[in-house]
């Protein structure tokens, strides 16, 4: 897997992530915090797990494992809005450091683990959390719509991007 690459699966990621985020729109903080069927975690806590472990593992690989990331998930559950702007920070930090990966960072490997296919388990992982909340916010009428890869493609070769 080449660095290009590993840009447009956290390029996914994140439009991915911004449509489950857009679809919080107005819920009820009762749905928010509700536990689910999906797990011991209410929606809130889904998203908020997401987060965290996209912060930890980007932490994780900008310190080469020296660093600690945050846990917001033992936090008090933040608002809607709150878990926006976190979304918001965090990506813009990514944003800083997805262009100094290069190809070599990705053919690493660290503990028996190709450092490219950690990057793609936390694009992954990320989708598993995004379908608990797209089935727990369909479920209150509040589809994200269509989340898989193939549609950001699509979206993304119709408006020129190359990654």
């Amino acid at each position: 897997m080449k660095a290009d690459e590993v840009r447009f699966l956290f390029a996914y990621d994140r439009w991915a992530t911004e449509k489950v985020l857009a679809a919080l729109e107005g819920l009820d903080e009762a749905v928010w915090t509700r536990p689910s069927a999906v797990g011991e975690r209410a929606l809130g806590g889904i998203l908020v797990h997401q987060l965290g472990a996209a912060q930890r593992w980007r932490t994780a690989f900008q310190t080469q494992g020296q660093g600690e990331g945050p846990e917001p998930e033992r936090e008090p559950l933040p608002t809607i809005a709150e878990l926006r702007d976190r979304w918001e920070a965090e990506w813009s930090t990514v944003n800083a450091w997805l262009p100094t990966v290069t190809d070599e960072f990705v053919a690493v490997v660290f503990a028996g683990v190709p450092v490219w296919q950690m990057l793609v388990h936390v694009v992954n992982h990320g989708t598993q959390h995004r379908a608990e909340a797209a089935a727990l916010l369909t479920a209150e009428g509040r589809s994200p719509g269509e989340l898989d890869l193939i549609n950001y493609a699509e979206e993304h070769s119709a408006h020129g991007g190359s990654s």
